[in-house]
């Protein structure tokens, strides 16, 4: 059996995940889904959090594990999981993209997101400069990011999400070929996600050397819509 690390994406919480980890307990799986800092119950500032912090908190999990874990990175988290496959190569088994960011050495969350002809995320994203965050329209919480995703789901995240501190997805990673670069590594495509476009998810696998181990006909949220599809992907080796 295998030990998951599940890291949420921007906005989101550990919380998301509650029907994958169901899952993956039922086959033996060790699974984790924390919270990253400023996300679901920790207080940290929203506008405090960084890449380096928000890793620091996921390498601190890697840490205590005795077997190499699996990390899977949905959405921001993809950037993520990428900094933390560099700084704990040795303690990773596998990266899992979940229709995730897939950054190259020298760049930033940011820099990924802009010119997707078919994301409609870009166009409803709200900056508060003052407190240094990123928040998403009320209106295009649904149809950005849970299009097919049963209404109890939807309302659970409406009152959990919370703002996005701009410094981290501002920042770029740095990776190497001799840490980052010889994990195995994974994506998972959502052909409907209407925050990542499916063109930019391919480009994104293929420029990351990841093996798309499974295209879901689903929204930005399979963790919610395709919760058995989704687990039977990440159990698959």
């Amino acid at each position: 059996m295998s030990t998951y690390i599940l890291v949420h994406g921007a906005w989101h919480g550990g919380w998301c995940w509650h029907k994958v980890v169901a899952r993956l307990e039922r086959l033996g799986h060790r699974v984790l889904a924390p919270d990253l800092p400023g996300h679901g119950v920790d207080r940290t500032p929203h506008g405090e959090t960084t890449l380096k912090s928000l890793t620091e908190r996921i390498c601190t999990l890697i840490d205590a594990e005795a077997e190499p874990a699996i990390l899977v990175g949905h959405s921001y988290g993809g950037t993520i999981i990428t900094q933390a496959g560099e700084w704990r190569a040795k303690k990773i088994r596998r990266l899992v993209y979940l229709t995730a960011f897939v950054p190259q050495n020298g760049q930033s969350t940011r820099e990924l997101g802009g010119g997707d002809a078919d994301t409609r995320l870009n166009a409803e994203m709200e900056v508060d400069a003052a407190a240094g965050t990123l928040s998403v329209r009320p209106s295009a919480i649904k149809p950005v990011f849970y299009a097919r995703c049963p209404d109890e789901d939807v309302a659970l995240a409406r009152a959990l999400l919370v703002p996005e501190g701009l410094a981290g997805v501002a920042a770029p990673v740095t990776t190497t070929a001799e840490n980052w670069g010889r994990l195995a590594r994974d994506y998972i495509a959502c052909t409907e996600d209407q925050a990542i476009g499916i063109a930019r998810q391919q480009s994104m696998a293929e420029a990351g050397g990841c093996r798309i181990v499974a295209s879901l006909k689903t929204d930005h949220s399979p963790f919610f819509s395709m919760p058995d599809e989704l687990t039977a992907a990440l159990a698959a080796d």
